[in-house]
């Protein structure tokens, strides 16, 4: 079994995992904009996903002898771990949870924002949870500024965002268009082929940051969520927040037992093994949650099948790329946690920093916008690579033996 027990290589995983974590969402993303179905890509996404955690079990879970206390994989699936296994499963469920409201929460607030906000709930309640999980183990003195600054990135996302609200507003009303999806239908015509579900080939899309390049964006996207209330769009994201900041500290007991459920001398999960089971739950709860999905949708997404599900080949490359980077994330996470603890770990929220540079490049988000959308984001930007480096050097170090 492949096991990471320095600071220098915990670190390193984290920084990989930050890349991993700010790539999965704007490819997730990208497919919902060209009109593909998200019940279908999240179908794709969670069955990758899940092999992915099978893929690292199989491997780095199984490669070596075990250690002392740290089992290989399939030893530890036939011993009585089950209190663990079934705190991991919990973190998994939240996680799955959280995705799936994201994937909507995208569409009605924007992709940059949702992410800043539900990271910033992961940190700041997250790691706070984590460090006394871990008995202190992080400098105080760096975890919490490193906190702090999150939470000051938050109120500035937040500000960005009506900003930006603003200035789409203003672009859209040059065309004597309001900002919602059906006056967007009606004023607007964009080829029908272009729209159809199947179709591999992009419309050609005005310059980004313009009002016809917004519009055309919304009426080509599968959820149809312009002009919708913010303050709903900001009630979903938050909730999908307070799913999110349950899976780290979920996972953080899962291998280290700080509440003593297993029996004396059963040894603690391993990373893999609580990341088999954890990804197991939530695999089984976004199946099912998404077959339903598929004949009974929500936000005026078009009612689908099992059979259209299996057909449907327009972007799957997209869905199964966002799952790899995503499963690579929260394994890289979770090793880097075990060795240099779960609270500085949490670093890996930093991840809209490289999801928002993604936003801007494929999305066209905030081109062409006013000065003051400019300046915040600049700022934001800015205090999320302060935080990362503050959190990173409030690293501790847990001893694996």
């Amino acid at each position: 079994m492949y096991i990471v027990e320095n600071k220098g290589g915990a670190i390193a995983l984290i920084l990989f995992a930050i890349l991993c974590g700010g790539s999965f969402a704007p490819a997730m993303s990208f497919m919902e904009r060209r009109g593909r179905l998200p019940q279908h890509i999240y179908l794709d996404y969670s069955i990758a996903n899940f092999l992915v955690a099978v893929l690292i079990a199989f491997t780095f879970g199984q490669i070596g002898p075990g250690k002392v206390g740290m089992p290989n994989f399939f030893t530890q699936l036939s011993q009585d771990n089950w209190p663990s296994v079934l705190v991991a499963m919990a973190g998994g469920l939240a996680l799955s949870l959280g995705n799936m409201i994201c994937q909507y929460a995208w569409a009605f607030v924007g992709l940059s924002l949702v992410n800043i906000i539900v990271c910033c709930m992961i940190v700041d309640l997250g790691t706070t949870v984590n460090y006394f999980l871990d008995g202190r183990i992080n400098r105080a003195e760096f975890l919490f500024p490193g906190v702090a600054c999150f939470m000051v990135a938050v109120v500035l996302s937040s500000i960005l965002h009506s900003s930006n609200a603003k200035d789409k507003k203003e672009k859209l009303s040059s065309l004597g268009v309001d900002f919602s999806a059906n006056q967007i239908s009606r004023d607007l015509e964009i080829s029908k082929d272009s729209d159809a579900e199947g179709s591999n080939t992009a419309p050609n899309l005005a310059k980004p940051g313009t009002a016809e390049f917004l519009a055309q964006i919304e009426k080509r996207r599968s959820i149809k969520a312009a002009g919708t209330s913010t303050t709903r769009g900001l009630a979903v994201v938050l909730f999908a927040g307070l799913c999110f900041f349950v899976f780290s500290p979920a996972f953080n007991l899962a291998t280290n037992d700080q509440w003593h459920l297993l029996k004396k001398g059963v040894p603690h999960l391993v990373v893999y093994t609580a990341f088999f089971y954890f990804y197991l739950s939530g695999f089984v709860i976004a199946v099912c949650v998404n077959i339903w999905l598929l004949y009974r949708p929500i936000a005026s997404v078009p009612a689908s099948t099992m059979e259209a599900y299996l057909r449907d080949w327009n972007g799957r490359h997209w869905a199964l790329l966002s799952s790899l980077l995503c499963g690579f994330c929260n394994d890289f996470q979770f090793m880097g946690g075990q060795a240099a603890v779960f609270a500085t770990a949490d670093a890996v929220m930093a991840s809209p920093l490289i999801c928002t540079i993604w936003d801007i490049i494929l999305f066209g988000e905030y081109r062409r916008s006013s000065r003051k959308t400019y300046f915040l984001l600049t700022s934001m930007l800015t205090l999320f690579v302060i935080a990362i480096g503050v959190l990173l050097a409030s690293a501790g170090h847990r001893k694996t033996a």
